[in-house]
């Protein structure tokens, strides 16, 4: 894996340099699409070089996405991403996001999951109801990392992008929770016997201790970090060892005692990030912290955007597949407008348009690599197959399209 990892880095390095000099795209998806026409070539090259082409192979398998997502990356991005939302904007919009985060993930997800099998099932496709909502689950949630990376470089107003930005942080801990409460109600539907009762109870617990118990435990990370920064905030270098090891240790043991430590990450890193903006303003700490995370920040989303591209490499499809994953895009798109329409209306706003601010947040909501993630992890699934290939063209659809269009979007609207 260690091996993967150095070459997928050092590939990640030299795409950002092409990119940087002649293409001048957006750096996430510059490398993307790098990737994905790295990856055709290596296809096209393998009667002619096989021994490259089982070299490739072997390592795309090797790099393991997903533990390598959940596992090793996604804590550093989380907590970095955080690091600097305002978190005064944050609270002035903390309904909208409340809202957005929770019952807008549940009604995609059943949207979603519903159309999903509707279409399916027109199409030929075995794809069971409940599976159907397992796959709506898994991409209801905008995913905080692309929504940051490509954020940067849209323009949007500052309510719009705290909006965005705030929803795609919390919620996805949220859908991480709802995504294991289907696959319990599948679990459930193998068991005919199974009490109906019981299983409620089980999936609020899962709810309560995942989604509730990760914010407590992010709180006292974020605090128990920003008083050890504080006590030693002459010494940038040690200041930035105590961040490191509040992400690494507080993540580990988040997993050990079953909250979650996605949100953990998120609420440790706002929490911190504006204490620490109080008592080391303008000091050598300070920019050596901000130094620190905004260049790991950088170097994980590129090894990041470059694995979503190499994934192509372990996805099987055909015509039929590729229609049904069109259709979803549609799908995916009409669910996240209701999604966001329903909650939102149920808020005062000082926008004289609504339905334009609904609009970009229809467009601002991307999926990303936690999406493909969740879908390789349902790899002995009977619908893996299928969830897989339709979560990936949702995914590059999002990020390429929407992630590059968003910003002229905006300006056509505002």
């Amino acid at each position: 894996m260690l091996q993967a990892f150095s070459i997928i880095f050092a590939i990640a390095a030299i795409f950002s340099f092409i990119n940087y000099k002649w293409l001048k795209l957006p750096n996430t998806i510059g490398l993307m699409i790098m990737s994905i026409v790295f990856v055709i070539i290596i296809r096209l090259s393998e009667d002619v070089f096989p021994e490259f082409y089982q070299f490739f192979c072997d390592m795309v398998t090797n790099a393991e996405f997903k533990d390598l997502l959940f596992d090793a990356m996604l804590s550093f991005l989380l907590f970095a991403g955080a690091l600097h939302v305002n978190l005064k904007s944050l609270l002035a919009e903390r309904w909208s996001i409340f809202l957005f985060a929770t019952l807008g993930v549940l009604i995609s997800t059943m949207l979603v999951g519903l159309l999903t099998y509707i279409v399916a099932q027109g199409l030929g496709f075995d794809l069971p109801f409940l599976h159907a909502l397992l796959f709506g689950a898994l991409i209801s949630p905008t995913d905080p990392i692309a929504v940051l990376a490509i954020l940067k470089k849209a323009n949007v107003s500052e309510d719009l992008e705290i909006k965005i930005e705030g929803e795609s942080l919390f919620n996805d801990g949220v859908g991480v929770v709802v995504f294991s409460g289907v696959l319990l109600l599948i679990q459930a539907a193998k068991h005919m016997h199974t009490d109906n009762a019981m299983l409620a109870q089980e999936i609020g617990f899962l709810f309560a201790e995942e989604a509730l118990g990760g914010i407590v435990y992010g709180l006292v990370l974020g605090f128990m970090g920003y008083q050890m920064i504080k006590s030693v905030r002459e010494n940038g270098k040690l200041s930035v060892m105590i961040s490191l090891a509040i992400v690494m240790g507080g993540y580990a043991l988040a997993q050990m005692i079953h909250v979650s430590g996605p949100l953990a990450m998120v609420v440790a890193g706002i929490l911190m990030g504006n204490r620490l903006n109080l008592v080391c303003e303008d000091t050598p700490t300070q920019k050596l912290l901000n130094d620190f995370w905004g260049i790991l920040d950088e170097v994980l989303n590129g090894i990041l955007f470059v694995l979503i591209g190499m994934v192509l490499h372990l996805i099987d499809y055909d015509l039929a597949m590729m229609l049904l994953g069109a259709i979803t895009i549609l799908v995916v798109l009409l669910s996240r407008f209701v999604s966001v329409l329903l909650p939102y209306s149920l808020l005062r706003h000082k926008e004289h348009s609504p339905l334009k601010t609904v609009t970009v947040l229809t467009w601002g909501g991307l999926r990303g690599g936690i999406s493909v993630a969740l879908a390789m992890s349902l790899a002995d699934h009977p619908s893996a197959k299928i969830i897989l290939f339709i979560t990936y063209m949702v995914v590059l659809f999002s990020i390429l399209i929407q992630g590059l269009s968003i910003g002229k979007l905006v300006k056509k609207l505002y």
